[in-house]
């Protein structure tokens, strides 16, 4: 098949996801798109299902672990369904006398989805849900080896979409095996675009032409201060940076730890299993970390045990090592653990107090990961809002374990999502948590109103007793 028939296929998926949400939006009620969205709930929750995504994403990806992406693809949809369970997305959502408008829900149209390879089920799952439940139709574009958990998750959709007469071309992705120039010609097609991803793909996005929502890159720095629980701060750090193998963005990885608790906390990290790597011995970490410049695949993800065997760190370290802690200062492209690791590996800095902590953590996020978040474990409230102010960061997680808070939480009032706007900072058109609104767009009926317009005297009167007419 040559490149040309490739596009045709992509064509004609297009062509039939647009026949298919015409359809689906025709007539629609709240309850249609309350069931779909349900139905693709359950084709994700329900536990056999479930079971079976966790452990091909594992086998077929090499990322993660299958318990940790069972409970991701339980939580995560669990949570999304909770914050749409009440939300209008169909007719009128809105109906203000004071200002004569009302808002009318109306879908995009086809959205393009690009989806990463550390979370092939929970993603997809969360941008069909959100698709459908506001009136779209959805195809996506997994990476390679993310398409045999699309392929299984969709058979698992269209089970369920069988029960209740929806159309399979709702949901769909673009055929296998994937390749860039398939994956543009979807992103050109599309009317709207969710990239969660490489930047590359971020990039190529924005660039297509087609209205495009997507996520910056993630290297979430945390700052443990002298106010900090200690012990409370080391297990949420330590539960958050080995839950599935720190394939989040939202893992953390650099620590920045005041002086006065420095030792303390160490000590309690230890006690969570996180061995400590001095900084003498922090170039070996980074020659096999980044063997030939990238990241080592046998690293990247992995469980404890074979990840310090790659690092040639087994029988170095306590025998209960989760997760390595690893000393350094250094900052920027000339020191790569100042960057995102994606595995159970963080980098450790000492700070002098906690100014120079915001410093440091400044410095990193400047370097990489800037708007997507900071971590902070304090007891001292005015910190948290001494960093929203001066972070260039569009999220503050206080006392909280990071990978579990940022996307959304049960404990916590962030929308569920696998996908972290960055706002300016990171690139992104949104600062916020992908969520149902982004699939949506409203049109609004615009009634006269008893006019409302202000003296001039009213608007300038304090600028002139100020400045002067």
């Amino acid at each position: 098949m040559n490149a040309q028939d490739d596009l045709a296929i992509v064509d004609q998926v297009m062509a039939r996801a647009r026949s298919a949400q015409k359809a689906y939006e025709a007539g629609a009620t709240q309850e249609r798109y309350d069931r779909a969205a349900q139905a693709v709930g359950w084709a994700i929750m329900e536990p056999a299902r479930n079971r079976a995504l966790a452990e091909l994403a594992v086998k077929t990806t090499g990322l993660g672990n299958v318990p940790d992406k069972i409970t991701k693809n339980h939580r995560k949809t669990l949570g999304l369904m909770r914050d749409i369970a009440t939300v209008r997305t169909c007719g009128v959502i809105s109906d203000d006398p004071a200002t004569g408008i009302t808002k009318i829900a109306r879908p995009i149209g086809v959205i393009g989805a690009v989806v990463p390879s550390t979370n092939p089920a929970a993603t997809p799952a969360n941008n069909i849900i959100n698709a459908v439940k506001c009136g779209n139709a959805i195809v996506l574009s997994p990476s390679p080896k993310g398409i045999p958990s699309c392929e299984l998750l969709l058979e698992y959709v269209y089970a369920e979409f069988d029960k209740i007469g929806l159309d399979h071309d709702l949901v769909q992705m673009v055929p296998a095996p994937g390749s860039k120039a398939k994956t543009q010609r979807m992103l050109e097609s599309a009317d709207l675009l969710v990239v969660t991803g490489s930047q590359d793909n971020v990039r190529r996005a924005y660039s297509s032409g087609t209205p495009a929502v997507a996520v910056g890159a993630g290297n979430v720095t945390v700052i443990v201060d002298e106010t900090a629980d200690l012990a409370a701060a080391a297990a949420k750090i330590a539960a958050s940076k080995t839950f599935d193998n720190a394939t989040s963005c939202s893992s953390e990885n650099e620590i920045v730890v005041v002086d006065a608790v420095y030792d303390s906390f160490v000590a309690a990290l230890a006690n969570e299993g996180g061995a400590l790597v001095p900084a003498s011995e922090a170039q070996g970490i980074i020659a096999k970390l980044w063997p030939d410049g990238h990241l080592n695949r046998a690293v990247i993800a992995q469980d404890a045990a074979p990840m310090l065997e790659a690092l040639d760190m087994t029988g170095k370290v306590p025998d209960d090592t989760r997760f390595l802690a690893v000393e350094t200062d250094g900052i920027g492209p000339d020191h790569p653990l100042s960057g995102e690791k994606l595995s159970r590996v963080a980098a450790l800095y000492r700070a002098r107090d906690f100014d120079d902590a915001q410093g440091i953590a400044s410095r990193i996020l400047d370097h990489m990961g800037a708007g997507h978040s900071i971590g902070l474990h304090s007891s001292d409230e005015g910190r948290a809002l001494q960093l929203g102010h001066a972070i260039p960061t569009c999220r503050v997680i206080v006392n909280q374990a990071h990978c579990f808070a940022t996307g959304g939480a049960f404990n916590n009032g962030m929308p569920f999502s696998l996908s972290m706007g960055c706002g300016s900072w990171g690139g992104n058109s949104i600062d916020d948590n992908l969520h149902w609104r982004h699939f949506m767009q409203t049109t609004k009926i615009i009634r006269e109103i008893p006019a409302n317009e202000p003296r001039i005297e009213d608007i300038f009167a304090s600028y002139w007793k100020d400045a002067g007419e």
